[in-house]
């Protein structure tokens, strides 16, 4: 099962390597990794994905919890959450192709943020089915695509906050 676990962390040298090298010792995967200092200079927050039956996710956070530079996690996926993903995707665009490309690009809320003669580089914000579906919807050849990885937070009054 997929889950997303949300860190904050002591923003210090070492410290992402640490988180990354306990998923690396046990042999768990991260499918996705985002990190970035927070509202606090001294704290970061790491988002990360990865799959696991409840006892192997269990386990990881009882490692991350034992890490000296964790602050505090919280599982999102145990309760109600926002998540979102970011991609920028390249497309070659010649003739018709340039207004079905454009067209497609509104109706997943995208935006165009380059235009050259031959190509469009589009931005889109959402979650990853959604940016899932954009990529099998583009009849364009794809040049290339860089996604962000998740970030999540949780909804309502709930924090994840020291």
């Amino acid at each position: 099962m997929r889950h997303i676990i949300s860190i904050l962390l002591e923003n210090e040298s070492g410290a992402l390597s640490r988180v990354a090298g306990l998923f690396t010792a046990r042999g768990y995967n991260i499918e996705s990794l985002t990190v970035a200092p927070t509202e606090d200079a001294t704290l970061s927050r790491i988002t990360l994905v990865t799959s696991g039956s409840e006892e192997v996710i269990e386990q990881i956070k009882k490692q991350l919890n034992k890490l000296v530079d964790v602050v505090k996690l919280v599982d999102l996926t145990e309760g109600e959450h926002i998540e979102r993903e970011m991609m920028m995707i390249k497309v070659r665009t010649n003739g018709k192709d340039r207004e079905e490309v454009r067209r497609l690009a509104d109706i997943f809320r995208g935006r165009i943020i380059d235009v050259t003669d031959s190509t469009y580089t589009i931005e889109l914000t959402g979650n990853g089915a959604k940016l899932d579906a954009f990529i099998k919807a583009l009849t364009a050849p794809i040049l290339e695509t860089v996604r962000s990885g998740v970030a999540g937070i949780l909804r309502g009054e709930k924090a994840l906050h020291t």
